[in-house]
Formats: structure tokens, C-alpha cells, sequence
């Protein structure tokens, strides 16, 4: 039933971003189908097992949450934990923007460490894909994955953030990297700096030598202008996506990518 689930969000996601792209967008790629799409579609049906061992590592800010004796294992195994403080007795609506800023905050930081050292190779893998739509967006090694989402969830409880409101603002930043993806040539004009875009996030996957390692932010540009990575020349658009480095087509090639360099041989050959 999971799988059936699974398909449908797919067919949905296609439909939506076949309007955005092919539409709206007046996307230039004449096929519907472009290289690493089944790659790509791995990626989709077995994010659910990556999202599962991250809910698993929860348990740590649940440790301390109990250790700081804001709450106890029942509270919480039940369900009932919503918060605590001062952030707690603020409206519903100031904690979402809190935790919007906090989150995309901390999310630009993250994003740049994996951009730097032993961290690049994980994240080489979302950058691997040359041909840059929504789909592609999904693409995103597990250690990926689970490090960003365990280092932005954290801080977020341990604040005192009721869990309620950080899971919906999940949904919306999940769906907003998805549309980043997408392709199209939109900069949302006056708010180009204000708010990230498809242009905004395609110069980060952009090879250009001026475009590399800039806009690492999700959704304010602001922590890309505080910190001198923001890029956004006028006279162009993103093109040339893709890495350096020679990453395999395959999901378990890809899989194995970061650590072939950990043990000094190539690892295991890409799937077909």
C-alpha cells in the first residue's frame, strides 16, 4: 500500500512540474524523459527508508529533551510532547516564522560543510546530475540526508519548538527544494534577493567558476549576502550542471561513491 502511496505522490509531482516546466515555464528539453531519470526514481521509492532511520536517530534530542527534564520517555513514546519555555507560550504563527529563519539558517551552515573536506563526497552525488529538473532534487546520498535533517531538527526542539509545528514546516521546505529544482528560468524579479528561486539554486549547480561553492541558502538569500556567497549575475542564466569529479550513473554506484576513496579502489561498478 506504501508503494501504491508512493506512486501517486510520483504521478502527482510529475503532473504538477510537468505544468510548471513544459507550461508555464517553457521548459527546452524536448523529451520528457533526459539521463538519470531511473536513477532519479530510485532515489523516490527508497526515500522513505532513509526518512525511517532518521526518525530512529531522533531519539537522541529526545534523550536530552528528558535529560533537561522538560519532558519523560511516556510524554513522549505517547506522543504528547508539544513544547516547552517561553517559545512554547508564543503564538502559532510566530513559532512557524521562528522556526523557518532557524532552520534555514542552520541549514545554510550545513550546506556549506558539504561543500568542504571528506563532507564534498556525500554531497557530490546530488550535484552528479547534468541534467537539472525537479526530480533530480531528490537525488541525495542517505549520510546526506540523515546529517542535514538530524543537525536542522535539533536545535529546533531542544529550544522548546512543539514538534506539531516543525514537522509542517518539514512539508513546506520539502516541497519548496523540489520547485528549486525545477526547470526554469524564474527569479521572481524584484524579489530575486529576497527569496530563493529556480535561477537562485540552479547557479549552485552551475560549473561556472564563479558560481561554484555560492547560494547555499534554502529559502533567504539573506545568509548568502551576510556571508559573501550569494551570486546572481542579470545578463545570464545557470547552465553547464554537474561536478568535476566522475561519479556513477547508478544508485548503488552512487551509494558507495564517498567511500571508494576510503579504502583506495573504486568500489563496486555502476548499476545499469
Amino acid at each position: 500500500m506504501d508503494l501504491v502511496k508512493k506512486l501517486i505522490i510520483l504521478l502527482v509531482l510529475g503532473l504538477v512540474f510537468y505544468l510548471i516546466e513544459r507550461v508555464l515555464g517553457n521548459r527546452r528539453r524536448a523529451s520528457l524523459l533526459r539521463p538519470g531519470v531511473g536513477t532519479d526514481t530510485v532515489y523516490f521509492f527508497v526515500v522513505g527508508l532513509v526518512k525511517i532511520f532518521t526518525k530512529t536517530l531522533l531519539v537522541i534530542p529526545a534523550i536530552m529533551l528528558v535529560w533537561l527534564q522538560v519532558s519523560t520517555p511516556e510524554e513522549l513514546r505517547a506522543g504528547m510532547y508539544h513544547g516547552y519555555g517561553p517559545v512554547l507560550r508564543q503564538p502559532v504563527w510566530l513559532q512557524a516564522v521562528e522556526i523557518y529563519v532557524l532552520v534555514d539558517f542552520s541549514g545554510y551552515w550545513i550546506h556549506r560543510l558539504f561543500h568542504t573536506g571528506a563532507w564534498w563526497p556525500f554531497h557530490a552525488v546530488h550535484h552528479s546530475s547534468e541534467d537539472l529538473d525537479w526530480l533530480s532534487s531528490i537525488r541525495v546520498h542517505p549520510v546526506n540526508e540523515v546529517v542535514d535533517k538530524l543537525a536542522q531538527a535539533t536545535p529546533v526542539l531542544l529550544l522548546g519548538f512543539d514538534p506539531g509545528i516543525t514537522v509542517g514546516t518539514a512539508v513546506f521546505f520539502t516541497f519548496y527544494a523540489i520547485f528549486l529544482h525545477a526547470d526554469v528560468d524564474w527569479d521572481f524579479g524584484p524579489l530575486r534577493s529576497v527569496i530563493s528561486t529556480p535561477v537562485f539554486h540552479r547557479w549552485h549547480h552551475s560549473k561556472d567558476p564563479q558560481a561554484i561553492d555560492k547560494n547555499f541558502a534554502g529559502l533567504l538569500p539573506l545568509w548568502d549576502i551576510l556571508f559573501g556567497t550569494y551570486y546572481m549575475p542579470r545578463d545570464r542564466m545557470p547552465c553547464d550542471f554537474g561536478v568535476p569529479e566522475k561519479v556513477p550513473s547508478g544508485y548503488f554506484g552512487q551509494l558507495w561513491h564517498p567511500f571508494a576513496g576510503w579504502f583506495g579502489r573504486k568500489g563496486p561498478p555502476p548499476s545499469p
